[in-house]
């Protein structure tokens, strides 16, 4: 199917029409957990077309705004003490306690920009005389890249990883006392890896009307209508808007590849906390490239928030970017001093982005 056939107006009219029918006369809060949702949400000034009574917040679904400060720290500590560090270009401005890798870099750490982790192994076997570290982030989306790669990297070359789950985040947000969520959109290209069924205890268990929607203006209309159409029903049930792209099972062969590569662990997540099964790190056998156990990295207490700063309760939902003091004041996207300002799946960069909207 066309992809201009989801930004059709004709079509998005009539599924404004049909939400409209379906919007309860209560305040209804719809949750997204990705940062492309509230990107395609505010690009497309979503929530200024749908009934005002319906909340669409945004949920920890950027994967630079929820690495600690501590693991940008230990990236920080590596590139100022020898060690060449590639990066992502979001990770590059995202503030640790005292400072980023692009201050790093500007006090002569060697940080250097890549694409994707080939880059990082491609580096490393050029200059084998380096020993290079790949600060590996993201959600389940990246993963398998990483772990594709780690068994046949050089020697030279190990890992820093912070990659994150997201259920064990949306978990997080249901059992959230005040947050009272009545629906979760479940991010897309998370769920091409892992498959519809890994969202079953939300429906099943936790009673939470969920829909996996794609990404263009209309996949999240129609998650919105779907999601209201359970909510009237009183049937909660998980349904998948985004079948052109996700499946029940997933990627069966990116699951194996991570399953034997990395370990679920209990993963800190910025301003959040602990959250319960929700980090991977590497297997023992693979120990030999892992930074932590390879360098002996030393920093001290981390500082996730800035003085001021709300970014923690914006990751949950719990406030919009305008209700931080520091939002286009102190905080600026050219001057971020919160982690949801400097990606642009961060909410406060994609608000402060589509300012004039």
């Amino acid at each position: 199917m066309s992809k201009a056939i989801y930004r059709d107006p004709e079509l998005a009219r009539k599924v404004r029409k049909k939400i409209a029918e379906l919007a309860p006369t209560e305040p209804v809060k719809l949750c997204h957990v990705c940062g492309t949702h509230e990107w395609t949400i505010t690009h497309s000034s979503i929530r200024s077309i749908i009934p005002e009574q319906i909340s669409l917040i945004a949920g920890p679904g950027c994967p630079v705004c929820i690495v600690p400060a501590r693991e940008i720290d230990e990236a920080v500590w590596l590139a100022t003490n020898g060690i060449t560090v590639a990066t992502f270009g979001d990770m590059y401005r995202a503030p640790g306690s005292e400072m980023s890798l692009a201050d790093a870099s500007s006090i002569g750490g060697d940080v250097r920009v890549v694409y994707s982790v080939r880059d990082a192994v491609e580096m490393a076997r050029r200059e084998a005389e380096k020993n290079f570290v790949f600060f590996a982030i993201g959600f389940e989306t990246t993963t398998p890249m990483n772990a594709l790669e780690i068994p046949r990297s050089p020697s030279n070359l190990s890992y820093l990883v912070s990659h994150r789950l997201i259920p064990p985040a949306m978990e997080l947000l249901v059992e959230t006392e005040g947050l009272d969520i009545d629906g979760f959109i479940a991010p897309g290209h998370v769920t091409t890896i892992i498959g519809t069924k890994a969202y079953r205890i939300f429906a099943e268990e936790y009673r939470m009307p969920t829909v996996v929607a794609g990404f263009e203006p209309l996949d999240v209309l129609m998650a919105v209508h779907m999601l209201l159409r359970q909510i009237r029903e009183g049937k909660p049930k998980l349904e998948n808007e985004y079948a052109r792209a996700v499946t029940c099972q997933g990627n069966i062969k990116a699951q194996e590849i991570v399953s034997e590569v990395f370990d679920v662990v209990d993963g800190a997540w910025r301003g959040i906390g602990v959250i319960r099964k929700s980090a991977l790190q590497l297997k023992e056998e693979y120990s030999q490239h892992d930074a932590r156990l390879k360098y002996d990295i030393d920093v001290g207490p981390s500082q996730d928030i800035h003085p001021g700063c709300r970014c923690h309760l914006v990751l949950i939902g719990r406030v919009t970017p305008p209700e931080c003091p520091l939002y286009m004041e102190a905080c600026t996207p050219e001057s971020p001093k919160g982690a949801c300002m400097v990606s642009s799946e961060g909410t406060c960069r994609a608000w402060a982005s589509h300012e004039w909207l």
